[in-house]
């Protein structure tokens, strides 16, 4: 352990000879990039330093970046993606004798009666894939993404299943996906975030537990972007505090934490001070990124978005995008709107306009631009709905034996439909997938063995997928 000390005591002190010796302080890298950005130097701005500075996975991954569409609520699998001709000749009826044995149920009596899909399905693309009738732009897409309809988690309630699904624990304070991402790659982009939010709809049940760093160092959690206003809160300097005085302040506060950073060499403060140049510099770049006016008329009526200006989850799908063409390694979507115990009909088809169209646009737009060979999409929700009724005759509850998920990119296989549930949509009848193996899945993608990805804590080696997971071969190219 003092070996350990000594050696990132040794590390930091180089560092600090280099930044402060050789002419390449904090004020100085500032001051480069904001020459870049005024044509006085024409090299690609440097990637980040420190703890963000981009890192080499296990082995060559497929995938070096990821946009997750987190569609929180649960979406019912047999209104969307897996179609029931059984359960639509059951309608009203009880269900079978032993399929309810065991079964816990989040609200509803168990024994409520069966509800028939309220849309209908058909095969899209070259690759047959069926879905729903209120699917018509990702049918448009069916050969460029890989359904897994044998979804399995542990949860019941949204915020343990928000949590298990993003976290891979149930129990709040693991980091996130996103950030085991950023630990493991580190970021590009000089100017934004390496993990960034954006929210439509409502906040999600969880909340920041999504996307936070957990255990892991604050500088590899999400930065949410606000739909109006400054991007960031406070990112805008007050009134009468212009960049000048900005800088010279930031310079000064850096000189003092340096100070503090000679004395102690701790890590955390090293973090601090590049955190408060990342703000500075992401003062210039965010507005500009939010700015979709730079977007022509074709990829506006593409994505869908009506109005630049106003929040929906079309904008925020093309800001994802243009997130990525930015260098940002990892974006998360939250849209919670899908939790329909009762007014199924109307409202599961009011999602579907909303979400439907962006969600299908993203692939097509990042496949167009030969982005999506290197890319990963996931679209998934935290659980499934049940095949008995609930709310009178016209909803679902919550239901965690099977679900639905998406993903497309590189690695995987295009126009696959993987695992099968039974006739009722009640369990998994071949090819289970939990979500420890899917967080496992994707780890692959990026590069990582996920037994081997972890970090000490409290005593012990933990990992996304804590001690279990097996990587699912069979929808990887």
């Amino acid at each position: 352990m003092h070996h350990e000390i000594h050696q990132a005591r040794a590390a930091l002190l180089q560092r600090r000879w280099f930044l402060r010796d050789c002419g390449v302080g904090l004020a100085g890298i500032a001051l480069h990039s904001l020459l870049s950005r005024d044509g006085a130097a024409v090299e690609k701005p440097a990637a980040p330093a420190g703890p963000l500075a981009p890192k080499t996975p296990h082995f060559p991954g497929r995938v070096k970046r990821v946009i997750y569409i987190f569609q929180a609520g649960a979406p019912s699998h047999l209104e969307l993606f897996d179609h029931k001709p059984e359960l639509t000749k059951r309608d009203g009826q009880l269900p079978p004798k032993g399929l309810l044995e065991n079964y816990r149920a989040a609200f509803i009596n168990p024994n409520s009666s069966l509800l028939g899909p309220k849309y209908k399905f058909a095969p899209q693309g070259e690759c047959g894939m069926e879905l729903s009738e209120i699917l018509p732009h990702t049918a448009e897409i069916a050969d460029d993404i890989c359904l897994i309809r044998s979804m399995q988690t542990d949860a019941v309630n949204h915020a343990p299943a928000q949590i298990f699904m993003n976290t891979g624990s149930q129990q709040f304070g693991r980091p996130s996906f996103g950030a085991w991402t950023l630990y493991g790659l580190g970021s590009e982009s000089q100017d934004l975030p390496g993990y960034v939010v954006l929210t439509s709809a409502k906040g999600t049940s969880a909340g920041a537990s999504n996307y936070g760093s957990g255990f892991l160092p604050t500088v590899y959690g999400a930065v949410p972007f606000r739909s109006t206003g400054d991007p960031v809160l406070y990112l805008s300097n007050p009134t009468g505090y212009d960049d000048q005085a900005a800088r010279a302040s930031l310079d000064t506060l850096n000189q003092l934490n340096q100070l503090t950073l000679d004395e102690i060499a701790d890590p955390a403060t090293a973090a601090r001070i590049q955190s408060y140049e990342s703000a500075y510099r992401l003062q210039a770049s965010a507005p500009e990124l939010m700015d979709l006016s730079q977007e022509p008329q074709h990829i506006l009526d593409m994505y869908g978005v009506k109005n630049p200006q106003e929040s929906s989850f079309a904008r925020n799908c093309l800001l994802a995008r243009r997130l990525l063409d930015r260098d940002v390694r990892f974006v998360q979507l939250f849209h919670e709107a899908w939790d329909q115990h009762g007014n199924l009909t109307k409202t599961i088809k009011k999602n579907c306009v909303d979400t439907d169209q962006p969600a299908a646009a993203l692939v097509k737009d990042l496949k167009q631009r030969g982005m999506l060979d290197d890319t990963l999409i996931v679209w998934a929700g935290e659980f499934g709905r049940t095949p008995m009724v609930q709310g009178g005759n016209d909803g679902r509850d919550h239901h965690n034996r099977c679900f639905s998920v998406w993903l497309a990119g590189g690695g995987v296989k295009p126009g696959l439909t993987y695992g099968v549930t039974d006739d009722l949509g009640f369990n998994v009848a071949e090819n289970p997938v939990h979500v420890h193996d899917l967080n496992a899945t994707l780890l692959h993608l990026l590069g990582f063995d996920h037994e081997r990805l972890t970090h000490r804590f409290q005593g012990r080696d933990f990992r996304l997928t804590d001690v279990h997971g097996h990587v699912v071969k069979d929808i990887l190219t």
